[in-house]
């Protein structure tokens, strides 16, 4: 269990402690960040006792060396060396760009939003990861059926420019943000605008668009 509140992690063993099954035997390593994860891991695999199971949240301060800055490198870097390792991912981030992103990125055994998470949440998502993955928590759901139900396909990058336009970059800075020149991000935001049938060109009425149709 990878999170850097140790009351959560608390609350998150006793949780499932208490609702194991009988035939059900759990060993828990807990790690506060990046550096101490990796170890774990790194040792699990030495001493021929890999992880079954990963719990990571995605807001984790940043390796010493510098490799990675969040819970979803490390369950990248997970990903690679304990390939049978079920990932359960953890978050407050409910944006759909970051939804998609992890999906894309870790293809997550489970996925929760710690703001739709109770006990008896855990408790499923534990079991149903366990015996038939994928699960994921409701917000996750809805995110997808929007993604799913949506005529309107929009590839990575619009993603991403969309994501940064909500948190409040400014289209002059998006170019740093994207690694693509401001004319390539002013051309993206004109097709954006035409896609979802913005008339007045106003990146307010854009994200409010994107919104309702769940792409942010």
């Amino acid at each position: 269990m990878i999170d850097d509140h140790p009351m959560i992690i608390e609350g998150y063993q006793n949780t499932l402690q208490f609702t194991k099954k009988e035939n059900q035997e759990l060993f828990i390593d807990i790690a506060n960040n990046c550096d101490e994860a990796v170890t774990y891991m790194d040792k699990s695999i030495e001493h021929e006792r890999p992880y079954d199971m990963l719990f990571v949240d995605i807001s984790l301060p940043p390796s010493s060396d510098g490799s990675m800055n969040s819970g979803e490198d490390l369950a990248e870097y997970a990903r690679k060396i304990l390939p049978d390792a079920k990932i359960v991912i953890l978050t407050m981030f409910n944006e759909s760009f970051r939804i998609h992103n992890i999906i894309k990125n870790i293809n997550p055994d489970g996925f929760l939003i710690k703001s739709d998470l109770t006990s008896s949440e855990l408790a499923s998502a534990f079991q149903a990861v366990l015996n038939n993955p994928p699960f994921y928590s409701g917000t996750v759901n809805s995110h997808i059926r929007k993604a799913i139900s949506s005529d309107i396909v929009i590839d990575e990058k619009n993603r991403k420019i969309l994501y940064l336009l909500s948190q409040g970059i400014k289209t002059k800075n998006l170019a740093t943000h994207l690694d693509i020149s401001l004319s390539a991000v002013e051309k993206r935001k004109k097709q954006l605008k035409e896609i979802f049938f913005i008339e007045d060109g106003q990146d307010e009425t854009l994200l409010s668009e994107a919104r309702k149709q769940g792409f942010v």
